[in-house]
């Protein structure tokens, strides 16, 4: 399952990310939206998690916790919104 992760600090890194998540099972895969101009994050990402139950709970335990000072919010991404940041990349 995808995972959308939101109102990420600009200084939370990805490693930072997929050991929050590991906490709750496996993760595929990670990754941030950076600009490509400035290299910056743009506050936003996703990770994957093989196995729908593990990312639910994560979802659920996560979803309005803090991490970096900012208040996350985590959902089951959008399949239009993956599309639409993939191609901004």
């Amino acid at each position: 399952m995808k995972i959308l992760i939101r109102n990420l600090a600009r200084s939370t890194s990805e490693e930072t990310l997929l050991t929050l998540f590991s906490e709750f099972g496996a993760v595929q895969s990670c990754n941030l939206v950076m600009d490509k101009e400035t290299g910056a994050s743009k506050g936003f990402g996703f990770v994957e998690m093989p196995k729908a139950g593990e990312a639910k709970v994560a979802i659920a335990a996560l979803n309005g916790s803090e991490l970096d000072n900012a208040k996350l919010r985590v959902k089951k991404a959008d399949p239009k919104i993956e599309e639409s940041s993939s191609t901004n990349e």
